[in-house]
């Protein structure tokens, strides 16, 4: 199953499976690229945010005129922060972003359960290592990449380039099908 990708400089579409490094610098203005992937030519979608509240990723959804209805958030933030929270309505929750074995079951829940051309965003891998630690979130990324290869979905994983060193960087860039580089002038390029 292919499907399409609404980001410039990029191919007009992938197939199932394939995830999507979206390097970027840490002011870089991701929501863009972020909801065109989400919005464009889906079922489905989940976006696992280690980076901000559910709220918060609603305010963004609604904003960029995202399907709130296609849409699951898994909020990784919330319980950590002190607020209680019940799942439901569209909403996940784990203890915290270094909660990996929560955030992969919560995946698989989600690429079990939908039918269809299926999205899933993660935003941020950064925040998920500085919480559980570069390697733990590699282990993650690479669960989370089997998983939508199992499924025929595609994902897309946010990683601000310059808090992590340049070998880090590199060690994500081969996990990933295909990459694509935002820099501090909001210029995109893609490599696939």
């Amino acid at each position: 199953m292919d499907y399409a990708l609404a980001v410039e400089d990029t191919p007009e579409t992938i197939s199932g499976g394939t995830g999507v490094l979206l390097i970027h610098p840490s002011t870089g203005e991701t929501d863009r690229i972020d909801t065109d992937f989400l919005n464009t030519d889906t079922d489905n979608l989940l976006v696992i945010s280690t980076r901000t509240t559910a709220r918060e990723v609603e305010q963004k959804l609604e904003h960029y005129d995202v399907d709130r209805e296609k849409a699951t958030i898994l909020d990784t933030l919330s319980i950590e922060r002190g607020y209680s929270r019940r799942s439901g309505e569209g909403v996940h929750y784990v203890a915290a972003p270094d909660d990996v074995d929560g955030i992969v079951d919560t995946v698989a829940e989600f690429l079990e359960e939908n039918d269809g051309k299926l999205r899933v965003s993660l935003d941020s891998v950064t925040e998920m290592a500085y919480y559980a630690d570069e390697e733990r979130a590699r282990e993650t990324v690479a669960a989370l990449l089997e998983l939508l290869a199992e499924h025929d979905a595609v994902g897309l994983f946010h990683l601000a380039e310059e808090v992590h060193e340049e070998s880090v960087v590199e060690e994500y860039r081969e996990l990933f099908d295909g990459i694509i580089s935002l820099d501090v002038d909001g210029e995109v390029r893609g490599e696939f």
